[in-house]
């Protein structure tokens, strides 16, 4: 219990970094002020427990940073990403605030909370002299994952390649704080189909509806949803033509597919890429493709639960859930390099991408050490 009554005792001093960090606006798109959210992150290790700072540069997005602590053959990969959805000046809008036992503020549960989780378990284990000797603990943290890791994804599939196990810093499936042992992956695409344009009163029979082609494609795509097992194509927008009496010749629709498992994202694929028209004279294209591989549940990957679930039970004499989600992240890129991996251990809370999201204060110290101690056991 060292670590817990340690890590209750620090949590003025995480509340005060929390505050800094949720205060620094952090867009994805917005490269010069994820400057100054990763210059915020490189004093606090240094200042925190010190390690070896690796900052990958990029002229488009936020820089990457890896920082590794310790000198083992054994290579253990946390992944953050401190890039939030909200735009510029959100934090003056809604800084950071307390209430109620909750932390409120932009981005603090999706997860500047988690990524502090793991700064302020590195250095308990430090602190306590129970980094383990045999292992390199790395933290990965990317700037570009709320919009698709763009420019992250090689390098987080590099340092996966030479993990022994990753944790993901996401949060945990709400509300009551299960780990995520699957999720499913993405694929995007977009549809596009040419007609012939014509007078809708005067020349209807010359003219070929792209809006009338789009919507047969749109049918069979939806039919092709599969709840029993975790198959969904949706198309989430329509685009086309110029004015109700003119028969459309462009049309334009986007589709997202969620799956399960891998096989399933390349027969999906597979659909998509031979969709051919249906009325004589018009011409489709289909382009995109998958763009995060399932995190398939495996039996390394839950034995990483089992061990959290262990650990939980023996240090607070609470229980531990798992669940899956349809929802994406960089774990799907780690997991799919094959490396045992175990997502949701950044902050409780709820309410991603909203003006409510929250994070619970007390659960801080208990997430914590289970993070410290997945670290010391795995």
């Amino acid at each position: 219990m060292a670590l817990y009554t340690y890590l209750q005792e620090q949590l003025p001093s995480f509340m005060q970094h929390l505050e800094e960090s949720v205060n620094i606006d952090s867009p994805s798109k917005h490269k010069s002020q994820s400057e100054k959210m990763i210059a915020w992150y490189i004093k606090v290790m240094h200042k925190l427990t010190g390690g070896r700072v690796h900052r990958y540069t990029n002229p488009t997005y936020g820089d990457q940073l890896r920082w590794e602590v310790g000198t083992g053959r054994k290579r253990i990969l946390l992944v953050g990403h401190y890039d939030t959805v909200w735009p510029l000046q959100e934090s003056i809008k809604r800084p950071f605030r307390c209430q109620d036992g909750k932390a409120y503020g932009p981005g603090v549960y999706d997860m500047k909370a988690g990524i502090l989780q793991a700064i302020f378990a590195i250095q308990a284990l430090s602190r306590f002299n129970r980094l383990p000797k045999d292992k390199t603990i790395v933290l990965l943290l990317t700037g570009d994952e709320e919009i698709g890791s763009p420019t992250s994804r090689l390098i987080l599939e590099e340092e996966a390649k030479k993990a022994e196990v990753a944790f993901i810093l996401e949060p945990p499936v709400a509300p009551h704080g299960a780990l995520k042992t699957w999720r499913k992956g993405s694929s995007q695409y977009t549809i596009q189909v040419s007609g012939v344009s014509a007078h809708a009163g005067v020349d209807h029979d010359k003219g070929i509806s792209a809006i009338q082609e789009i919507t047969y494609h749109i049918q069979h795509l939806h039919s092709l949803t599969n709840y029993a097992n975790g198959t969904t194509v949706n198309v989430g927008t329509i685009t086309g033509g110029v004015g109700r009496n003119v028969v459309a010749d462009y049309a334009e629709a986007e589709v997202d597919v969620r799956v399960q498992s891998q096989e399933e994202a390349e027969r999906i694929h597979q659909l998509m890429m031979s969709l051919q028209p249906v009325l004589p004279g018009t011409k489709l294209v289909v382009k995109g493709g998958i763009n995060r591989p399932p995190m398939e549940k495996t039996e390394k990957s839950y034995a990483l639960f089992a061990l959290a679930k262990y650990i939980c039970e023996q240090e607070f004499s609470c229980s531990l859930t798992e669940e899956g989600t349809g929802g994406v992240s960089d774990g799907n890129f780690v997991a799919a390099c094959g490396v045992p991996t175990l997502d949701g251990l950044g902050a409780s809370g709820d309410y991603a991408h909203s003006p409510r999201e929250f994070i619970w204060v007390k659960d801080i110290p208990k997430r914590t050490t289970l993070l410290a101690r997945l670290l010391e056991e795995c």
